[in-house]
């Protein structure tokens, strides 16, 4: 893949997916949406491999691939090619599911909204069901899905409606660059910790404001089977979401706790007899 390419990239993690990737849609989308592809191998033992090879060799310009050497989790695939794609100067990027739940189309109309507002540094995909909207859940997911989003919602402190869509872009910027050098701590609850270090900021990176998120309602999505989340998973992505909790409340802390000092240690003027224009 060329390092200029679009100036968008869009990372998708792969996990298993040789029987259901579809190569002429991703490739529509590359073409339709303006935008690099960049998946990450997250150490499959299908066929995975094979299918992202050749399609690296039919499109090398299009198309970038990178593997990990074992199966380390959704989350650590998405940060390392978020990481990867930064550091080959995108200045958008992004994550997305390789079932396509979120249709291309769909993922589309995300990349032209982020080039057209510049003040948006994270934008969201939202499954909301609305009229005139087609968002297909099952009733079960619908429901665990709406008390994950509040429990994330309050551990973020923002009243965000779906932190767990797998479509999002990101503008370059330094915070976004230290948010994804640090592996994560959750492995199924990363999106709520991607967010939270975006919030807050990290290795000395200030945080993004809040108002500089924006959340999209879907148009369309589907559920697609097949899903890697079992209940376990999903028991310790509630566990992960207190811990992820804990971690953004001390980081308020801390960044109130600077925000304090900076104001007791700023410089104040004093007027000069005979010198009132200094003051």
């Amino acid at each position: 893949m060329s390092s200029s390419g679009s100036g968008t990239t869009i990372v998708v993690p792969c996990y298993n997916e040789a029987a259901r990737l579809d190569p002429v849609r991703f490739m529509r989308l590359a073409a339709d949406a303006g935008v690099d592809l960049l998946f990450v191998d997250d150490g499959s033992t299908d066929d995975t491999a094979c299918v992202l090879g050749e399609l690296a060799m039919l499109y090398p310009e299009t198309v970038e691939v990178i593997g990990l050497d074992r199966n380390v989790g959704k989350g650590e695939a998405v940060r390392a090619g978020l990481a990867h794609a930064l550091a080959r100067g995108a200045d958008l990027v992004g994550y997305y599911d390789a079932d396509m739940a979120t249709p291309p189309d769909e993922l589309r109309r995300l990349v032209e909204t982020a080039r057209m507002y510049r003040g948006v540094n994270v934008l969201i995909a939202s499954r909301v069901r609305l009229l005139g909207c087609d968002v297909r859940r099952p009733t079960m997911r619908h429901y665990l899905g709406r008390l994950f989003a509040t429990a994330s919602g309050m551990a973020l402190s923002v009243p965000i409606y779906d932190t767990q869509c797998g479509a999002k872009i990101f503008r370059r910027s330094e915070t976004l660059a230290a948010a994804v050098a640090e592996p994560f701590v959750s492995r199924w609850a990363f999106d709520v910790e991607l967010l939270s270090r975006l919030l807050a900021g990290s290795a000395g990176r200030p945080g993004l404001p809040p108002e500089s998120f924006l959340e999209m309602p879907l148009r369309e999505w589907v559920h697609v089977g097949g899903s890697k989340l079992r209940s376990r998973a999903a028991a310790r992505a509630a566990l992960d979401l207190l811990r992820i909790a804990r971690r953004a409340r001390a980081a308020r802390v801390r960044a109130a706790h600077a925000g304090v000092l900076l104001v007791n240690e700023a410089p104040v003027l004093v007027a000069v007899p005979g010198n009132e224009d200094a003051a």
